[in-house]
């Protein structure tokens, strides 16, 4: 070690602590105050409203690229609409449906905010999706709640899961009278109702609302505002803030990159025992963000997507849709795994091409019409340390 555990620590003590509020930094911190949403949040609110006077308020759909503002502003506007309600009725729920990962956990993320009695409460595992749904169904009309669902990333769960589950929220009107629940769906995926069942599309997407991508100079803002409130006075330069927007906002206006460079390289220069960010931090963080990144987003694939990713690594010069389909079924049969249909697998590469993980173009082969091209995109060596953690497909490696 080029460091003993003991030089680190006392180079930590001398070293200037440059955070006063590292929390105002993290994904998970919703700000008083968003600026440049002004707009958003207030047709949010408008659509959620009626539930202060006991009506179901419509449900919503929220459109955008990463990072721009519709996580923020939908656990905003539930939050304030709870803490508006006189009557304690309102429920509240958030679900990052990419996190929670399966069915079963984001319906029993779902549970744990609603009142169920301790014998109906849902354990880890064990209960059959009809019983959970049944409980949550129950609750809800039996403490005639007012549940408001906010689900993040609900494109995944379609993709990953079908839309059984939505398709059992959006029919459940007569079940959870004299209570309700009104969803709002959150997706990077402007073609996520492409994939839904007509019966699910005509109830579930009644309000949409698009946000568009922050310029650079929004950005500059957010990231001042943010700065003020994590950092210690004369921390981060002027020019350390540009240098930070400008980056961004060539990665399409994404406000969740900039603050995580912006905390990135505040850990570094912090790290490192300088006095200020520098713009050379800025970039050492751009490095490490994007790694992280990539990781994070393979490690939260379900079997399927990793399966259909290992499969394209197999192809060094990329492949077509049909030539990978049939290279997937053999792989999964070789494992034990049930291979879905070539419907399916077309989904799933739209999904990893959104992620920026594979690039699935569409290619004019004259006469013979179309067809999709399939490249990875990641470092293969990045993948195999990611999979190689995954005991189910340690051997194809």
């Amino acid at each position: 070690m080029p460091d003993s555990l003991d030089e680190i620590f006392q180079r930590a003590k001398q070293g200037r602590a440059l955070f006063q509020n590292r929390d105002a930094l993290s994904p998970d911190y919703v700000p008083e105050k968003l600026p440049f949403r002004e707009n958003q949040i207030r047709q949010v609110a408008q659509i959620l409203a009626p539930a202060l006077h006991g009506s179901k308020p419509s449900n919503l759909l929220l459109y955008g690229k990463t990072g721009t503002g519709k996580t923020a502003v939908a656990r905003l506007v539930v939050e304030r609409l709870q803490a508006q309600d006189a009557s304690k009725q309102i429920v509240t729920c958030y679900v990052n449906t990419r996190i929670s990962s399966t069915e079963y956990r984001t319906l029993a993320k779902i549970a744990e905010s609603l009142p169920l009695p301790e014998d109906k409460k849902i354990p880890g595992t064990g209960l059959s999706i009809g019983t959970v749904l049944d409980r949550i169904f129950t609750s809800i009309s039996t403490t005639k709640a007012h549940l408001i669902l906010v689900l993040d990333e609900i494109d995944y769960l379609v993709s990953a899961y079908g839309d059984d589950v939505l398709y059992q929220f959006t029919r459940a009107g007569e079940e959870v009278k004299p209570g309700f629940f009104t969803i709002v769906g959150i997706s990077n995926d402007l073609k996520f109702k492409d994939e839904l069942d007509p019966r699910v599309l005509s109830s579930l997407g009644e309000e949409e609302l698009v946000f568009p991508p922050y310029t650079t100079e929004e950005l500059r803002a957010i990231l001042t505002a943010r700065e003020k409130i994590a950092f210690k006075p004369g921390v981060v330069p002027s020019a350390v803030l540009n240098l930070c927007a400008a980056m961004a906002g060539s990665e399409h206006g994404d406000a969740r990159r900039a603050v995580d460079l912006l905390r990135v390289a505040g850990e570094i220069a912090e790290r490192e025992g300088i006095h200020e960010v520098t713009e050379d931090c800025i970039r050492k963080a751009s490095e490490r963000v994007e790694s992280n990144r990539v990781e994070d987003a393979l490690r939260s694939l379900p079997i399927q997507n990793k399966l259909v990713l290992l499969t394209a690594s197999k192809f060094s010069n990329g492949t077509n849709t049909g030539d990978l389909y049939l290279a997937y079924e053999g792989l999964a049969r070789r494992f034990g795994i049930d291979a879905l249909t070539q419907r399916r697998v077309s989904g799933i590469l739209a999904e990893l091409d959104l992620l920026g993980l594979l690039e699935a173009a569409v290619v004019s082969k004259g006469r013979r019409g179309r067809t999709k091209r399939i490249r990875l995109l990641i470092h293969t060596g990045t993948l195999s340390k990611v999979m190689a953690e995954d005991s189910q497909l340690l051997g194809l490696l």
